[in-house]
């Protein structure tokens, strides 16, 4: 009983909107919580801008972008679903984004943006009329866990690039680094600093190892120090509205295949984040998902539109939510107050400039080997699936390029599966899939990029 005393002097209108009484939290722990989330995903502040300055956009624009999808997110996940989770650009789509789409493909990053926009429409359409369980269905499990391994291996393999851990060779493709450049050494302390705070589980470990590394490469004379610390919010004019205005040019084969990818990525990256981490704060009973589940990806496909506006890739709900939850965080209260954290970000745009991509390198490959996980949960003992997953997770870093993974696995699923005589397992909608990427694969190397 002495537990629920501080309920009842938590302020009426706070304790109205986000029930905390019923979910047995507090206003003070709420907060706390909060800001436990920001500082463990608050690196993607300086991440996104880095990854999507590849692709040619604006550094400092796509720096207010990712906080203003941000705030969106988390006010919409605090209001709509009242739960603790934060929102924000996520890792994986913005790289595919960069380095595939754009980089790859050859695709303006102003039609690509308008491609993110698409994918959003559809996202909040599936949302709407629930037939997310449909194509979640549809697709076996083993894909769905080699997608998103496949994505890790292909985010980590970026991080070694850019780190400069890994660099081309003739003979091989790919060889170890020359250790005799010092800002490979940049990449590696930063590598072995959040490896160490990830494994000591020290809340904001991969914040506090990019913060460890940029101070290590300012007084090495290796990233020059800028000249403010605080300062007036950047424009956003250079990417804001780019997705409404190149709308036009979205109408080609090779943005079609883009737009299911951006849409197959947020669809299943959000579902599966949104109920593991329900189940993680107590709110799935009897294997039971709430409907506040299906108001949470409402709320994610809502900030995924007004990110793609601002110029930002697709949304994701952050598995760092986690550790705001592990703090007490049970209400959207929480994800308010991550929305507050990343307003008050707005005026640390200097920073950027500390945020090389050494910086960045060893979060990239950290997140890569998060995703990695999903490998275990591939059904590795029955052939017909192992193989067309093992292809999805080899081709993403292989090929550079995450489309052509998945075209691979969804092609060799259904001929596999029937050699199997398993034919009856296969969904229809899977042999649907087969046929269109059989015929974008091929269009996609017949055509000239755009």
């Amino acid at each position: 009983m002495e537990n629920e005393k501080p309920m009842n002097y938590e302020p009426a209108l706070l304790d109205r909107v986000f029930k905390l009484s019923e979910k047995g939290t507090t206003v003070k722990r709420e907060i706390v919580a909060g800001i436990t989330t920001f500082i463990a995903m608050s690196y993607i502040l300086f991440v996104n801008p880095t990854v999507l300055a590849a692709a040619g956009m604006n550094k400092g624009a796509v720096f207010v972008a990712t906080a203003l999808t941000a705030i969106v997110g988390c006010v919409a996940m605090a209001f709509i679903a009242n739960y603790p989770l934060a929102v924000a650009p996520g890792l994986g789509s913005n790289a595919f984004f960069s380095y595939s789409v754009v980089i790859g493909m050859g695709i303006p990053w102003q039609t690509a943006i308008a491609g993110v926009f698409i994918a959003s429409i559809l996202f909040m359409l599936t949302t709407v009329f629930k037939v997310r369980e449909a194509v979640i269905n549809a697709i076996p499990a083993s894909l769905k866990s080699a997608m998103a391994a496949g994505i890790g291996l292909f985010i980590a393999f970026t991080g070694l690039k850019q780190g400069g851990l890994v660099i081309g060779s003739k003979s091989s493709l790919v060889t170890i680094t020359n250790w005799s450049t010092p800002t490979v050494w940049l990449t590696v302390f930063g590598l072995v600093a959040i490896g160490l705070m990830m494994s000591k589980k020290i809340p904001g470990a991969m914040f506090i190892g990019m913060a460890a590394t940029a101070i290590v490469g300012v007084v090495a004379g290796l990233i020059k120090m800028p000249s403010s610390i605080v300062s007036t919010i950047p424009s956003l004019a250079p990417t804001f509205g780019a997705s409404i205005l190149n709308l036009n040019h979205i109408f080609s084969i090779q943005m079609l295949i883009v737009v299911l990818i951006f849409f197959l990525v947020a669809f299943f990256d959000t579902t599966g984040t949104v109920i593991g981490l329900a189940e993680q704060a107590g709110f799935i009973k009897d294997n039971h998902i709430p409907k506040e589940v299906g108001r949470a990806l409402f709320a994610d496909s809502t900030s995924m539109i007004a990110g793609s506006v601002f110029g930002s890739t697709p949304t994701a709900c952050y598995v760092e939510s986690s550790t705001g939850i592990a703090a007490g965080g049970r209400t959207g209260l929480t994800a308010l107050t991550v929305a507050f954290m990343f307003g008050l970000s707005l005026f640390f745009s200097p920073l950027l400039t500390l945020v090389t991509s050494q910086v960045t390198a060893p979060v990239l490959i950290i997140v890569g080997s998060f995703m990695a996980k999903s490998l275990a949960k591939v059904n590795w003992s029955k052939f017909e699936e192992a193989l067309p997953s093992f292809l999805i997770v080899l081709s993403m870093p292989l090929t550079y390029n995450i489309s052509y993974g998945l075209a691979f696995g969804i092609l060799a699923y259904p001929l596999t599966m029937f050699a199997a005589g398993r034919r009856k397992e296969v969904h229809p909608i899977m042999i649907a899939a087969a046929i269109i990427f059989f015929f974008l694969l091929f269009a996609m190397n017949a055509l000239p990029s755009s």
